[in-house]
């Protein structure tokens, strides 16, 4: 297990695996949809390449393909630990899902769940087959929708309304792990994602735009005193 060897903390970001509807063309948003065979495959992969950290806490959105692709990769891991959803807000699941062994709770590890960290939501274009939707709008509008920062589609969110709600999560929950020398792994979504690297990388509005995360691909960054250093897993 990677700890001890090097200082500073390991933070990962894994976009899901291919969901159902990316196989199928559609845009998804905050649909909740789950993964493909493919995005399965592609989870279990991406949990081999990160089998060896000594993950603290796991932060994971509220769409199964996010909760899937955090979970089988989970299962691949080394340390034998068992990832634990923490129900928070929800009263009756909190409590009676308390953990009362020592060992049992030593041997766990806290999995949060946040809205903030969704993918960008789509509006009306959310289950639209994307070749359809070009031909009915025309090529350089969806483009612009998909792909511009600041403009949202019809009813929808621009990736610029997507890291306001990504990035202030980012600094109060995620950063304060990192910073007490936990690692931490992310599992979340293209848009949500590119909007914490934005952040990470300190990337314009317009430098965003080219920036693509792969499906099933873990990210790693070593974080120490106020730098972050990007990482080659193997």
């Amino acid at each position: 297990m990677i700890r001890g060897m090097e200082k500073g903390a390991k933070l990962v970001l894994l976009r899901h695996g291919k969901s159902e509807w990316n196989q199928k063309n559609r845009f998804t948003g905050w649909v909740d949809v789950p993964l493909s065979k493919l995005g399965v495959l592609e989870a279990q992969k991406a949990g081999k390449r990160i089998k060896d950290i000594d993950f603290d806490v796991i932060f994971i959105s509220t769409l199964m393909r996010a909760q899937m692709t955090a979970m089988i990769a989970m299962s691949e891991h080394e340390s034998g630990k068992t990832p634990v959803i923490l129900h928070q807000g929800e009263e009756e699941q909190a409590t009676w899902g308390n953990i009362y062994d020592e060992k049992a709770q030593e041997n766990c590890i806290p999995v949060i769940v946040a809205w903030e960290i969704n993918e960008r939501m789509y509006g009306e274009l959310q289950g639209l087959d994307k070749d359809e939707t070009r031909a009915k709008y025309g090529a350089e509008q969806v483009k612009i929708w998909r792909r511009s920062f600041d403009v949202p589609p019809p009813k929808g969110e621009s990736l610029e309304m997507t890291a306001k709600r990504a990035i202030p999560y980012f600094k109060e929950k995620v950063l304060p792990c990192l910073q007490e020398g936990k690692n931490v792994l992310i599992s979340a979504h293209g848009n949500s994602l590119r909007s914490i690297v934005m952040y990470l990388d300190d990337l314009s509005n317009e430098e965003v735009l080219n920036l693509e995360i792969p499906t099933g691909e873990p990210i790693c960054y070593r974080f120490e005193g106020q730098t972050w250093e990007k990482q080659t897993l193997d």
